[in-house]
């Protein structure tokens, strides 16, 4: 658990997360109900109280978030255990969940609503926050990159690299300047550099992209979207 140094709301939220949800009736959910699904914009902050939470990525056709399934994950990320807040990044930084989330246990959880949890983060010292939003963000990015290992094929991934990293000109070109070494970027993305290597071939076939050297062009930025599935 996050422990800050200031005083206010966001050091009190952390320390002590009572504070925020006591006036939020406690819920008991059995084991294999599904607590959260991947790529869905969640409406409230999920503290665990008690029992333990697998995270990663869901079979195909997962159940609906509150049903009870007998799915195992697909992939396992990891595992949280209660006292502790379920996927708060999200909440954070205002984005999707990252990842499937199924109680493993029997747990007993509180939702606070999104819009309280803002709320309660706006109330500390903006130094505080911007900590919280950095540690979010880095764990998020962590976080994608797990998922994206598992969940996606070597062009998925190196489209969506390419959509993360590119930049729009003066000229209005969209473009990727690969200041890495290409093994170095083939290792960010769980892929040999021959891989990588073919990849691009294949991207520029079907001309999503274009250039050679350090520059990529991005000629079809959409179709580049549609292949990372973002």
């Amino acid at each position: 658990m996050l422990q800050w140094s200031t005083h206010g709301k966001v050091a009190d939220m952390f320390e002590n997360p009572s504070t925020l949800f006591l006036s939020h009736s406690a819920q008991s959910l059995a084991a294999g109900t599904v607590l959260l699904r991947r790529s869905v914009a969640a409406d409230a902050a999920i503290y665990i109280e008690s029992g333990r939470v697998a995270l990663g990525i869901a079979c195909v056709g997962p159940a609906a978030e509150g049903a009870q399934t007998d799915c195992a994950l697909e992939h396992q990320l990891g595992v949280l255990e209660g006292p502790a807040w379920l996927e708060a990044n999200a909440a954070v930084l205002n984005l999707p969940n990252a990842v499937d989330a199924v109680a493993e246990t029997d747990v007993v959880l509180r939702r606070v609503p999104l819009e309280e949890f803002r709320q309660a983060l706006t109330g500390g010292s903006p130094a505080a926050h911007a900590v919280l939003a950095d540690v979010a963000r880095a764990h998020r990015q962590q976080t994608e990159l797990a998922v994206s290992r598992l969940a996606k094929d070597a062009e998925a991934r190196c489209a969506e690299w390419l959509l993360r990293h590119a930049q729009n000109s003066d000229k209005g070109v969209c473009s990727v300047q690969l200041q890495l070494r290409k093994r170095l970027i083939a290792a960010q993305l769980g892929i040999a550099p021959e891989t990588l290597s073919r990849v691009l071939r294949h991207l520029r076939e079907r001309s999503l992209i274009s250039g050679s050297g350090r520059t990529v062009n991005l000629v079809d930025p959409s179709g580049l979207r549609s292949l990372a599935g973002v």
